[in-house]
């Protein structure tokens, strides 16, 4: 139990589900106060659900400005994810709202996912294991067929764009696979297990791109038509990052022309799809729904150190403070 100098009078999550779609326990939560949670919350609901509340948890239920000023009693605000771009932080410093996040719980998990996303690209298996369950292997009579080019990772590059806590895991996948691993990113020296480089040489030389930088201006729509019309004709992109940093439209034109071999990504500009996203038709392009982080023990993970953001706010010494209120 947490001992709290003051017990919130209510403590909402809006958007629980995707944390905890059921296998996991709210009960160190419940111990903090009265608690209210919602699977997903729609943009005209946030006010009267949060109307009273003293905590809100949110993952992706955006609270902004028009939200915030109709909130006079929200004292704190927990981000259920690394990325806060979701909350207003300068709306929330303006009314002396501490927000938290989750600095790191899904390293290993994401890395794997990138590198899931990898693997499939190189060897097709869903192509191939749906194909011989549709009697694919019968009607051929042959002992080995492919459908698709297989592609051995020993000896090719692997391009990183970010060396972060996942850059640096997806870059010891890479060289457990025997892969030459590159890296930029503007914080990068000489003294670290890869080769730093500037992103133009990165695209030129690697086989595999793989992105792991934050969204920020300066890299929002960082993979463009310029940029991707460096990669060589044989390499794939993979994005489990955030969506805005690929140019969806170029993309899909640069996979429609064959000018990039593939492209593997969790996330979009827009999540969920529009129909008409040009992604969801483009060939050889992979589209997962934003599950890179969603292991089992990543989201326990994220809920602990959740609970452990409101209960250090209540006990009067906030961390993980993003806005530094």
């Amino acid at each position: 139990m947490y001992a709290a100098w003051w017990m919130p009078h209510k403590i909402v999550v809006l958007d629980g589900q995707a944390l905890n779609p059921g296998d996991l326990d709210w009960k160190a939560l419940r111990a903090l106060g009265e608690v209210e949670i919602f699977e997903t919350t729609a943009a005209d609901e946030i006010v009267a659900r949060l109307r009273g509340a003293d905590v809100v948890l949110t993952n992706k239920t955006p609270l902004r400005e028009e939200s915030l000023a109709q909130l006079p009693d929200l004292r704190f605000i927990g981000v259920l994810a690394t990325g806060y771009d979701v909350v207003d932080v300068k709306a929330a410093s303006a009314r002396g709202i501490p927000v938290s996040n989750i600095p790191t719980y899904g390293t290993n998990s994401v890395a794997q996912y990138a590198f899931a996303l990898i693997l499939e690209l190189s060897h097709r298996v869903q192509r191939h294991a749906d194909d011989v369950r549709d009697g694919g292997w019968i009607r051929r009579s042959v002992w080995s067929y492919h459908l698709s080019p297989l592609t051995e990772l020993s000896g090719k590059t692997l391009g990183l764009i970010g060396f972060g806590r996942i850059g640096r895991q997806t870059a010891g996948i890479g060289q457990a696979f025997g892969m030459n691993v590159i890296a930029a990113d503007p914080t990068l020296s000489g003294e670290e297990s890869v080769e730093p480089v500037s992103i133009e040489d990165l695209l030129r030389r690697a086989d595999v791109v793989s992105l792991h930088c934050p969204l920020t201006a300066e890299t929002r729509g960082l993979m463009n038509a310029s940029r991707l019309s460096l990669m060589k004709p044989s390499a794939i992109l993979i994005n489990t990052s955030r969506g805005p940093l690929v140019d969806e439209v170029a993309l899909a034109e640069a996979l429609h022309a064959g000018r990039i071999a593939g492209a593997a990504l969790d996330v979009l500009p827009v999540e969920p799809p529009v129909a008409a996203s040009p992604l969801l038709a483009a060939p050889n392009c992979l589209v997962t729904p934003h599950i890179a982080w969603a292991t089992k023990e990543a989201r326990g993970r994220l809920m602990q150190t959740a609970v452990d953001n409101v209960a250090a706010f209540l006990s009067g010494s906030p961390v993980n403070v993003v806005n530094g209120v």
